[in-house]
């Protein structure tokens, strides 16, 4: 007999590949496929009458993953959940002990999927930590009560299909507050005077800066105070034709410039911390132009491994979701042993770096690192992606830099007098790189007093003593005028939202995704700008629930559930605590709350249907053209690019005729639209015509123009050629793709005739994989030769279909008839597991097995983003 083995269920099939590389065939490794049970989309799911009892639903999708890890854990010896390690991880393992009926199910983590953490994870196994799982539930209840109870509100009063969220409404709040600053923002004008200088008897010209008058700052505010300065050192000032401002000499000589005091010092630069999540988010988009979810996504796949060739499917990083900054001893001693390698012992510091985490970080975890540092970025590159390859090199060189010493400077500062001024010159120059040879960390918005040290770096200044004199060689003035702070980037508004405790590591990216999908805010040359809407909204909230879209609040919550998961504080108090005023300030805005419509703006352009003037109104997506005859007519037209109303000929208000396309599949006009997604051109034939283009790709040349053949399939008159669909891909399809009945003839290589199928007839062609063909395979997605070609699998007979419901059915009776039996037992079971939840604030194990919608990963502020009522 064999023996039974042990069941490993981790959250994705990447991670099963990983883990199949180098465990042994005692172990069965399955995946989840992510949460398997949620709150239903279509109500609330909490009683916040009976101690917020959430009633969790099977997610529908994973209904088929639940009943073969259901068989695979009762013919398996130990059952091991193995999800992330997190708080969100801890709740899907809690999730699937419950849904699987495992109660002895055991807890692994490890922070890097290696042999080495893996093997080190099942020597220590443990039972799941329920107060991590309670902070994770009352952070999802929490979400969904604010999300469920404020939008029907926000569509009353305002608009349909708006929502509210308990971290994405401050983020907008902060994006909206730093709009109407740089609108209040009134600038300052100031000026500044500069020397170009250099050593009598000597050529080594330095420039020095007006730092004091009269042994106060010096502070000119306008011209007339600058010209004053210059005038008293023997110039003028004058405006050149490019608007730029000049000294020049009005007299031979002027007053005596002297050297009174030099400084020299060292000055050491240590290297920046290994990446947290918001660090490295930050950073891949100043460096890399990532988004946070491209960020986040590609990271997951570092971390869950890829192929390197005969090393088998190897994960590369740390785990990802993270705000501790530890790093373990043995990557530690790893990476000193690599520096001294590849650097020498001086680019090594004395002793390993440890770093500070910031208060409320999970010490547990690690910093995002490489798993092994002698992966290098060059030797990874062929198997990487290029996404995959440029995070890897940045995460990689962050890491190693962190290791080692620190930079060094020599850093000389020269005052010069000049009658009662004071000049004053800095310069800093490398003495030794340190972590510099390999890294050195992006900034974002640099100040002024940034932007002169930037510059006071690889300045030299010539050797000077006090009393040396000095030839002045020219003034230069410089005009200048004060800045509002600047529009948030991706990376300072994860950079604002973490210094002020707002989200969490798992939650920046879904944040500012959800802001920019409901429109509250766009980007616009990489920076948010709220729109109207966005403004409307966060007003609202403002006036009606200042505690909830507060900064301060939404941190205190967050302390609230650290708390929680560190089993200092009860799940159910948190939330009543937070509920009960919140409860008192909805009652209030359901009356109070003004009802505010965007009035329709009138146009003198008729409508092309019915003749009647057109109006500008309001959508969630922007604003557009629409019949003042609705709902008799429901014609709509969009506003030019730029925003501007159009002529009536389509032309813009320049004149400029608009712009036209054909659509690539059915010849009909096509017309620039807004999606929820940004700017597409649609097809006007639709719904008959779907067709859509991307912008960016609409110049792209036509695909395989010279290629054309009858379709294959019985009974098409259509014709198969090359298309371009709207990512920009190029694949071949039948005419009749839009016609009734459709015919969904596709294949993503080009089709050769001249190699007919020898079971189905229909044409073969070359499958390529990452670069490599495979050969020829039949573009017939059911043809019993296809194993797999175009990524798809043959469909199943009927017969087999007809064999699998006889299958099911006998099944279900057999089901029902051993429920019946435990009726009884499980009810009683269920209803004192209830009782005791109540009672000490635990999770309980009963739920309702009901549909849900809820299929991604790490959504917890889509979900209070989006509401049970919202028609899709």
């Amino acid at each position: 007999m064999a023996k039974a083995k042990d069941l490993i269920i981790v959250e994705s099939p990447a991670k099963t590949k990983t883990l199949s590389s180098f465990l042994g065939g005692n172990y069965e490794i399955r995946a989840s496929m992510g949460h398997v049970r949620d709150l239903p989309k279509s109500k609330l799911g909490v009683d916040p009458e009976h101690s917020f009892e959430p009633s969790y639903t099977v997610i529908p999708e994973r209904r088929s993953i639940i009943a073969d890890l259901k068989k695979a854990a009762k013919s398996c010896r130990n059952v091991y959940l193995a999800s992330d390690p997190d708080r969100e991880g801890e709740a899907i393992a809690w999730h699937l002990a419950e849904v699987l009926e495992v109660p002895d199910a055991q807890r692994i983590e490890f922070n890097e999927i290696t042999a080495r953490a893996v093997q080190e994870a099942l020597l220590h196994p443990r039972s799941i930590n329920v107060d991590r799982v309670n902070a994770q539930q009352a952070r999802r209840v929490l979400d969904r009560l604010v999300g469920y109870k404020i939008s029907p509100l926000l569509w009353k009063k305002v608009q349909k299909n708006l929502s509210a969220g308990r971290v994405q409404s401050v983020a907008v709040r902060l994006v909206v507050e730093r709009e109407r600053e740089i609108a209040a923002f009134i600038s300052t004008e100031y000026w500044s005077v500069g020397a170009r200088l250099t050593p009598q008897g000597a050529s080594f010209p330095f420039d020095a800066k007006l730092a004091q008058i009269g042994g106060k700052k010096a502070e000119l505010g306008n011209r007339e105070e600058t010209e004053g300065v210059l005038g008293r050192l023997g110039y003028g000032l004058r405006e050149r034709e490019d608007g730029k401002w000049e000294a020049f000499a009005v007299r031979g000589s002027g007053p005596e410039w002297k050297v009174t005091d030099v400084r020299r010092r060292e000055q050491k630069k240590n290297p920046s911390p290994p990446f947290i999540t918001s660090t490295l988010q930050q950073e891949a988009a100043r460096k890399l132009g990532f988004s946070a979810r491209r960020t986040m996504q590609t990271a997951q796949q570092l971390y869950e491994g890829v192929e390197l060739g005969e090393h088998g499917h190897v994960g590369l990083i740390t785990y990802m979701r993270t705000d501790s900054v530890a790093v373990s001893q043995d990557a530690q001693t790893e990476s000193r042993s690599y520096i001294q390698q590849r650097f020498g012992a001086e680019f090594m510091p004395a002793a390993p770096r440890q770093y500070k985490a910031r208060k409320g970080a999970q010490e547990a975890h690690e910093a995002i690192r490489p798993t092994s540092v002698f992966r290098t970025p060059d030797q990874m590159k062929e198997h990487l992606s290029s996404d995959q390859f440029r995070l890897y090199q940045l995460i990689w060189l962050r890491f190693m830099a962190s290791q080692m010493a620190a930079a060094v400077f020599d850093v000389t500062t020269v005052d010069i007098g000049v009658l009662d001024m004071l000049f004053r010159a800095t310069g800093r120059v490398v003495k030794f790189e340190g972590f510099m040879v390999l890294y050195t960390e992006g900034r974002d918005d640099r100040t002024v007093e940034e932007q002169e040290e930037d510059a006071e770096e690889g300045r030299r200044i010539p050797d000077l003593s006090p009393g040396r004199l000095l030839e002045l060689l020219g003034l230069s003035p410089g005009q200048h005028f004060t800045e509002p702070p600047p529009r948030f980037t991706e990376a300072t508004l994860v950079r604002a939202l973490e210094e002020k405790g707002i989200g969490r590591p798992s939650t920046y990216a879904q944040i500012l995704s959800t802001i920019i999908e409901r429109n509250y805010v766009t980007l616009e040359e990489k920076r948010f700008r709220p729109t109207d809407l966005g403004c409307v909204v966060n007003d609202q909230l403002v006036r009606h629930f200042p505690g909830v879209v507060s900064a301060d609040f939404t941190a205190e919550i967050e302390q609230h559930l650290d708390d929680i998961a560190e089993g200092e504080r009860g799940w159910v108090e948190v939330l009543h605590e937070f509920y009960d005023p919140f409860q008192e300030a909805l009652a209030r805005a359901e009356t109070e709350m003004e009802r505010i419509k965007p009035e329709a703006e009138p146009t003198d352009i008729p409508c092309p249907e019915c003749g009647k003037p057109m109006f500008i109104r309001s959508s969630r997506y922007g604003k557009f053209l629409g019949c003042s005859g609705f709902p008799e007519c429901r014609h709509t037209m969009q506003l030019a690019p730029d925003g501007s109303v159009p002529n009536a000929d389509g032309s813009t208000a320049e004149g400029e005729a608009p712009e036209t396309m054909e659509c690539p599949n059915c010849g009909k006009p096509m017309q620039q639209r807004k999606g929820r997604f940004g700017d597409f051109w649609g097809c006007t034939g639709y719904p008959d015509c779907k067709t859509i283009v991307d912008p960016k790709k609409k110049d792209l040349p036509p695909p395989d123009p010279d290629f054309s053949m009858p379709c294959p399939r019985a009974a098409c008159d259509g014709t198969v050629t090359a298309k371009r669909s709207h990512r920009g891909t190029i694949f071949y399809g039948c005419s009749n793709y839009s016609s009734k009945p459709k015919c969904e003839y596709v294949a993503w290589s080009r089709p050769q005739p001249e190699h007919p199928c020898e079971v189905c007839g229909f044409p073969k062609a070359e499958k390529v994989y990452r670069g490599n063909s495979q050969g020829l395979k039949c573009t017939n997605a059911d043809c019993s030769t296809n194993a797999g070609a175009d990524g798809k699998k043959p469909a199943k007979k009927p017969a087999a279909k007809k064999t699998a419901t006889k299958t099911t059915a006998a099944k279900t009776t057999t089901a029902k008839s051993a429920a019946a039996k435990t009726t009884a037992a499980k009810t009683t079971k269920t209803a004192a597991a209830k009782a005791a939840s109540t009672a000490t604030g635990r999770p309980s194990g009963g739920s309702q097995l009901a549909d849900a919608e809820r299929t991604e990963r790490n959504t917890e502020e889509r979900e209070e983003a989006s509401s049970p009522f919202v028609s899709h």
